[in-house]
């Protein structure tokens, strides 16, 4: 990967991260202040995707792993995060 590349992708990869940890941070307040349990797991939802963004760029990063483990671990993250993002939309 090029330089230019790997910028890109860091550059890419923090931007999802502030933006998921927005959103997760404000479908907890939106949980606190209704108790609604579905907002609770869109909040779990959104925050497993979030996690998984994180978590491949620090094993990428940090400790130097493959980037088809690294992509397992996201598309894994974001998988599950989604199936419950799914489930909080047909939830009472």
């Amino acid at each position: 990967m090029s330089v230019l590349a790997a910028t890109l992708v860091a550059a890419l990869k923090t931007l999802t991260l502030v933006f998921g940890g927005l959103i997760t941070y404000f479908a907890y307040s939106a949980y606190r202040r209704t108790r609604i349990p579905a907002l609770r797991a869109l909040t779990f939802g959104f925050g497993a995707v979030t996690l998984g963004a994180f978590l491949a760029g620090a094993a990428h990063q940090a400790f130097g792993l493959d980037t088809d483990i690294v992509l397992v671990i996201e598309s894994v993250l974001t998988a599950i995060g989604f199936g419950i993002i799914l489930y909080s939309l047909y939830t009472t």
